[in-house]
Parts: structure tokens; C-alpha cells; sequence
């Protein structure tokens, strides 16, 4: 026999009457109504909120303040110090793909930084995402120039 959805209904069993509690003894959930004698999980509008902790400092509240959590949205870099830019020729540009035909990059699958460890001592045209402050003083300070380059 095949239905259709004005003759569908719940299997026999599947459903349980509601039961009315409050109704007296007799009921079977009458004065309590199953919530026990006394205290707060006995009281009306009772469910406390999730994470309720009964006004200790709760879980959710505790926990960014401990150690070890990893930083969401954390930006990550390739990073390269100024020491590492002296193996170019005066006048050359330094960006990803000249880094990785050097060497001196394997696999850049984030964005390019250049850090301001060391001395550059040659005039370069450098393309990199990010630069920190002392890496771009000494790159302008040698003669060379930066370039910001945007993601793709």
C-alpha cells in the first residue's frame, strides 16, 4: 500500500502523550514535578545558561587567558633577513622567484618579509609583501629602493 501525504501518520508507539505535571499525587509528577526538593535546578525559570558555572569563572571566559592557544587569523610569512640579500649583484631585483632560483627561499607558499638582521652592502630593488622598519632604513640607506607588492 503506497501513501500519500494526506494519509501519512506516526508509527504506533513512536509518540508519547505530554505528561502533565503539577496535577496533584495521583498524576505521578505532582507538587516537585520531578525537579526534587530543593535549590536552584528546583526553581522556576530554572535552566542557568550554558557555561554557568555557579559564579565560578567559567570555561569559556578562563581559557584565552591560559598559554599554548594557537592565534586565529595569525598572518604568516616567508622571512628573509637583509644578511641573506648580499649574495645579489649591485642593481639586481630581489623578489620571490630570484630568492628561490638563489636559494635562498624553498617552497614560499606565504607571502615574502624581509627582516632587518644584518647589513645589505649593494644597491638592490627589492619586491617584497612586508618590510620591517629597519629593514627598509637599511635598504634605502645602501641606495636601494622597496616595493610593497599586494597578494594575490
Amino acid at each position: 500500500m503506497t501513501s500519500t501525504l494526506n494519509t501519512l501518520k506516526s508509527n504506533t508507539g513512536s509518540r508519547r502523550k505530554k505528561l502533565r505535571k503539577g496535577r496533584g499525587i495521583a498524576a505521578g509528577q505532582g507538587a516537585s514535578c520531578g525537579f526534587g526538593m530543593r535549590g536552584q535546578k528546583s526553581r522556576s525559570g530554572r535552566p542557568t545558561r550554558p557555561g554557568f558555572e555557579g559564579g565560578q569563572m567559567p570555561l569559556y571566559r578562563r581559557v584565552p587567558k591560559l598559554k599554548h592557544f594557537e592565534i586565529i587569523n595569525q598572518k604568516n610569512f616567508s622571512i628573509v633577513n637583509l644578511i641573506k640579500l648580499n649574495e645579489f649583484k649591485d642593481g639586481e631585483i630581489v623578489n620571490v622567484d630570484s630568492l628561490v632560483k638563489k636559494k635562498v627561499l624553498f617552497k614560499p607558499q606565504f607571502p615574502l618579509k624581509i627582516l632587518g638582521n644584518g647589513e645589505v652592502k649593494v644597491k638592490l630593488k627589492v619586491q617584497a609583501h612586508a618590510f620591517t622598519k629597519v629593514a627598509k632604513e637599511k635598504i634605502e640607506a645602501a641606495g636601494g629602493s622597496c616595493e610593497i607588492i599586494q597578494n594575490k
